[in-house]
C-alpha cells in the first residue's frame, strides 16, 4: 500500500526509461497506483509487453502505453517521444531509469563496452531529458528524476557506470539551473545496494557478493524497489516544489565510508589481475 495520496498525480503525465522491469517497474506501478497516466519505454519489447500487463492490472484511472526506444539514439529517442505525445497530449513528468553495466574491473573493460555503457546511461539520460524539454515541458514546466548509483566514493568493478552515473550527477545539476526559468525541476536519486529483478542476471560468484554485501551497509540490510520507488515519488511530487539540482541517496547509510562489497572486490580483482590485464583491448 502506497503512503501517497492516492489521487496524487491524477491528470498527470510520465514517461518511465527502463519501465518494464525491476526498479523502473517499481516506479512505474506507484505512479500509476496514484493515478497518473504513465508511459514506460525499453529497448526489449517482450520486458515491455509483460511490464503493460503488470501496470494495466493495478486499479487506477490513468492510461498505460509504451514504446521500444534504444535511448542512446536520437532518433529512437524522438520517435518515443512523439508516440507520447500523441498518446497522452504532453509530458508533466520523465524518470530517467534506463540504463546497463556489467561487472568487470576496469582494465578488462573493453572500448567497446565502455561506450555502450557511457552512451546507455550518460548520452541516453541527456537525448531523452532534452527530448522531453523541447516536446513539452520547456513549455508547460515539469519534474525530471535521474536513476543513477551509489558511486560518492569511486565505483570498484564498474568504473564505466561509476564515470557514467557521476556525469548524470552532475548533469541534473546543469539542467536544474538551465531549465529552473521554464519551472522544470531536475534531481536524482542515487539506489545503493538494492534487491530487484536485476540479480537474475548476476553469476553465482556476483550474486554471492551481492548478498555478503549487506554485513557491511550501516543500515544491515539490502534496499527494496519499493524504497526507491518513493522517493522517487517525492521529487516528482508537490512536496518537492522547492527541490531541483539535488540527490537522494537510498543506500542505507553505504556512501559515508565506502562501499559495501568494496571487500570482496577487492579480494575478486586481486585474484584476477593478470587475466583481466592480459584481456584489455
Amino acid at each position: 500500500m502506497s503512503i501517497f495520496r492516492p489521487d496524487l498525480f491524477a491528470g498527470r503525465r510520465a514517461l518511465v526509461t527502463g519501465g518494464g522491469t525491476g526498479i523502473g517497474l517499481a516506479i512505474a506501478s506507484e505512479l500509476r497506483r496514484l493515478g497518473a497516466d504513465v508511459f514506460i519505454a525499453s529497448r526489449k519489447e517482450e520486458n515491455l509487453r509483460q511490464g503493460a500487463e503488470v501496470l494495466s492490472a493495478i486499479p487506477s484511472a490513468g492510461r498505460v502505453a509504451w514504446s521500444v526506444c534504444n535511448i542512446r539514439e536520437s532518433e529512437s529517442v524522438d520517435g518515443c517521444v512523439s508516440r507520447m505525445m500523441e498518446e497522452f497530449g504532453g509530458i508533466d513528468m520523465l524518470v530517467n531509469n534506463g540504463g546497463g553495466q556489467f561487472p568487470s574491473p576496469a582494465m578488462a573493460i573493453s572500448e567497446r563496452g565502455w561506450r555502450a555503457v557511457i552512451d546507455t546511461n550518460l548520452t541516453g539520460t541527456f537525448l531523452m531529458s532534452k527530448a522531453v524539454a523541447a516536446a513539452s515541458m520547456m513549455d508547460h514546466g515539469g519534474a525530471i528524476v535521474n536513476i543513477i548509483a551509489q558511486m560518492a566514493n569511486g565505483f570498484p568493478m564498474m568504473a564505466h557506470t561509476g564515470a557514467a552515473r557521476a556525469g548524470v550527477e552532475n548533469l541534473t545539476r546543469t539542467l536544474a539551473f538551465e531549465w529552473s526559468p521554464q519551472a522544470i525541476r531536475v534531481n536524482a536519486v542515487a539506489p545503493g545496494v538494492i534487491l530487484s529483478s536485476g540479480i537474475h542476471n548476476y553469476t553465482e560468484e556476483q550474486r554471492r557478493f551481492f548478498f555478503e554485501s549487506q554485513a557491511h551497509i550501516p543500515a544491515g540490510r539490502l534496499g527494496t524497489v519499493d524504497e526507491i520507488a518513493a522517493a522517487v515519488v517525492f521529487l516528482l511530487s508537490p512536496a518537492a516544489g522547492f527541490i531541483t539540482g539535488t540527490t537522494v541517496w537510498v543506500d542505507g547509510g553505504e556512501r559515508l565510508y565506502g562501499h559495501a562489497a568494496a571487500g570482496q572486490m577487492k579480494d575478486m580483482m586481486q585474484g584476477r589481475a593478470t587475466a583481466a590485464y592480459e584481456s584489455a583491448d
